[in-house]
């Protein structure tokens, strides 16, 4: 039997944090594996990947934001139409662990008290500032009074980067391990919505075990 339009599911991945904590620089991580030293600001885009799995086509997309969220009523938009988060904070700069907090409240205000679709993600791990006690402390508080994921992670060198992605799969109950013999498409939109380019995945970067 074909696949119908009734049967393409969508979800989308929003990643919040301050600016310059490497939002950005974590999802091009993820979708080309390199790392970019020069730091653009990031306005807003969306990303999105397709796959097939369990007889059903699945839609990911993952909307990369602005740090400096000049606009409160698109903030608050893409928080209602999120099914997932990643709320982003630097190892470097401890102040934005405080956005982190003031984030998930605004989450929990927007998407109710019960929701649990979050995974606190501390980057920049390599420049070691923070020390091991900080990110147990944060980790304990993430997964025990708030029921989120933590994942530690640096961009730069890669490490765990993907297990921030099988984080936020497993949290919409998405089979995290993807074969690379599917069909998948990729593409890269501006804010307005406008096709900005087309993608080639790599046949490996969609394993994420």
């Amino acid at each position: 039997m074909s696949l119908t339009v009734q049967e393409q599911r969508t979800v989308r991945f929003v990643f919040l944090g301050a600016a310059g904590v490497g939002k950005t620089a974590l999802i091009v991580r993820f979708l080309h594996d390199r790392f970019d030293f020069k730091y653009t600001r990031t306005v807003e885009e969306l990303h999105a990947l397709e796959y097939d799995t369990d007889g059903a086509r699945v839609r990911v997309e993952i909307l990369d934001t602005s740090g400096s969220y000049a606009f409160p009523a698109m903030r608050a938009l893409c928080i209602r139409t999120a099914d997932a988060f990643a709320l982003v904070y630097s190892d470097a700069e401890r102040d934005s662990l405080e956005e982190v907090q003031r984030l998930r409240e605004e989450i929990l205000e927007i998407k109710g008290e019960t929701f649990a679709g979050i995974t606190v993600v501390e980057n920049k791990a390599d420049l070691q500032s923070g020390g091991r006690l900080a990110t147990a402390e944060v980790m304990r508080t993430a997964e025990e009074e708030w029921g989120a994921g933590f994942v530690e992670t640096s961009a730069r060198t890669g490490e765990n980067v993907i297990a921030v992605f099988r984080d936020l799969l497993e949290q919409v109950k998405l089979p995290s391990r993807v074969s690379p013999a599917l069909r998948r498409r990729r593409q890269t939109l501006t804010r307005d919505g406008a096709r900005e380019k087309q993608l080639v995945k790599k046949n490996n970067s969609c394993i994420l075990s």
